[in-house]
């Protein structure tokens, strides 16, 4: 694909104003083309423009359009920019009359390959960046023959014509800078963009960005969320992963001091989605550094917490927003840095419950899927008060998956059936938290256990779940298994009971604790 930049204007205006400024501030910038006048950090506005466009790698060619008035300036731009001269474009025109207007520079150039994404009537796109298919080339033909008029060879003409009148998609990317003064301005406006920008750069000593991602625990469904099945989970705000990420002059990932290092591989998984979304991200390093105190190989979510943690702040310090990243887009990214950098069997249930945070229902069907996923938020109002129990020595949570999912591919019909039943019994936990019905639910957490322990068997589960179950039936009280294994979640209807319970987890060796729901609608989004 190929780029152009128009800096082919002849800018009379600003030029004029400039010549006759009274007060001589700025005599020294007389003849000087409007893309060339000073910024801020002493940067000249082309070199924001080149640096946005140089870094995104999404051009094979960029050239530069402009006059003959101000083609040496452009030729001295380039050979101190280590951009090539012979892409400075030079279209002979010396004076507003003879100009030949954007199009018909542009139908010099001929543009490549795809267009950028996103809307242009959304106004998020610059118009100083073009990017036409081949297939679309006619149009401009066209354009220029029912628009003779010199004064109408304009882009915003031509995209006003190709839009309203003759119903082409246009597309347009979110640039991660602003693109001001275009078009005929004047020094106000030129005074005003200094001061905007300048003001920002003294703001920027760039304060951390801290996020916080919140443990999960599955209510009913799980582990059918790799499966086609139907889900409920919830985040609490016992356990947490929190990620601080500061601007820096090198790209730096600082180590846990306790857990064992984590590698989130390079960001070109980030850039690969954000150019399919339609977003650029501007050239910046950061330092890095999280902490955690999500219980390790419990099943809690512990990896995907700290990745969407991380992909919180690197979505603030982008400003990226969630109209640019979608939620359902976000929990499919994190399941892939997951499955493709950090080699972790898993499923989208965690990483949408982080991401939307809360209780969230999830219907992961197959015809579903083809459209993200169908995923709702439920009310939190007067929950009942779970329970949490982990092996305070676990194994690998990730041995429970066992071949159960190769048994689902092949077909079996034991398995498929029994990822329809999880979904039947999520369905109804759904009627039984709309209708606040504790004992229901209760019946159908133990029914989902067993349903899970009749599929995986119980050397699959492991003793220490097994365990775990039983002291927590001793009690009367509901069980099932949070996530992959080494952890339960129970509903116990009876206080005094709970306490005793409690107990016999702990001298057992477990970890007990009750669960605190994390509610994002009460306590704020970090």
């Amino acid at each position: 694909m190929i780029c152009i930049l128009l800096v082919a204007g002849h800018g009379t205006i600003l030029e004029t104003q400039i010549k006759s400024d009274v007060t001589g501030l700025y005599s020294h910038l007389a003849g000087v083309p409007k893309a060339l006048l000073p910024g801020v950090g002493g940067k000249k506005i082309l070199d924001f423009w080149w640096e946005t466009v140089n870094t995104r790698q999404l051009f094979s060619e960029v050239y530069l359009v402009t006059n003959a008035d101000k083609y040496k300036h452009y030729e001295r731009w380039a050979t101190a920019n280590d951009f090539p001269v012979e892409n400075v474009v030079n279209d002979g025109s010396t004076t507003l009359d003879d100009r030949l207007g954007a199009v018909a520079d542009l139908e010099v150039m001929r543009f490549l390959e795809k267009p950028q994404e996103g809307v242009t009537a959304s106004r998020l796109a610059s118009v100083v960046f073009y990017c036409l298919r081949k297939e679309s080339l006619s149009y401009i033909s066209e354009f220029l023959i029912q628009h003779p008029d010199v004064n109408d060879k304009t882009f915003g003409k031509f995209w006003e014509w190709l839009i309203n009148e003759e119903k082409v998609p246009v597309y347009g990317m979110k640039l991660p800078t602003g693109f001001q003064l275009i078009g005929q301005v004047g020094l106000c406006d030129y005074t005003k963009w200094l001061a905007h920008y300048s003001s920002k750069l003294q703001m920027s000593p760039s304060k951390p960005i801290t996020c916080r991602s919140y443990a999960r625990v599955g209510l009913m469904g799980n582990p059918s969320d790799g499966f086609n099945g139907k889900t409920i989970a919830m985040s609490i705000a016992n356990f947490w992963a929190e990620v601080t990420l500061m601007e820096s002059q090198a790209l730096v990932l600082l180590p846990h001091p306790l857990n064992d290092p984590t590698e989130f591989g390079s960001l070109q998984d980030l850039f690969r989605i954000s150019r399919k979304e339609g977003i650029a991200l501007s050239k910046q390093n950061f330092t890095l550094k999280y902490d955690t105190n999500i219980p390790r190989q419990v099943g809690l979510a512990g990896s995907s917490a700290i990745v969407s943690a991380t992909l919180k702040c690197l979505m603030k310090f982008y400003n990226i927003t969630d109209n640019d990243l979608p939620k359902p887009i976000r929990a499919n990214f994190i399941l892939n840095v997951e499955t493709d950098e950090l080699f972790i069997t898993a499923g989208l249930q965690d990483r949408v419950v982080q991401v939307y945070e809360g209780l969230v229902y999830m219907d992961f069907n197959k015809q579903l899927m083809d459209e993200r996923g169908e995923y709702i938020p439920l009310d939190m109002s007067n929950l009942p008060l779970f329970w949490l129990a982990y092996l305070s020595d676990p194994s690998d949570s990730g041995r429970i998956h066992s071949n159960v999912r190769q048994r689902w591919l092949n077909g079996e019909s034991a398995v498929v059936e029994a990822m329809k039943s999880f979904a039947e019994l999520t369905d109804q936990a759904r009627a039984a938290f709309q209708c606040k019905d504790w004992l229901r639910l209760a019946q159908l957490m133990d029914e989902n256990f067993e349903l899970r322990r009749s599929v995986y068997t119980d050397d699959c589960l492991g003793p220490g779940s097994l365990k775990m179950a039983q002291i927590a039936r001793q009690f009367g009280s509901a069980v099932k298994l949070p996530g992959s294994g080494g952890a339960v979640v129970g509903l116990c209807m009876d206080p005094e009971r709970l306490v005793e319970m409690k107990r016999a987890f702990q001298e057992a060796g477990c970890v007990f604790c009750l669960i605190v729901p994390y509610d994002p609608s009460e306590q704020g989004q970090n």
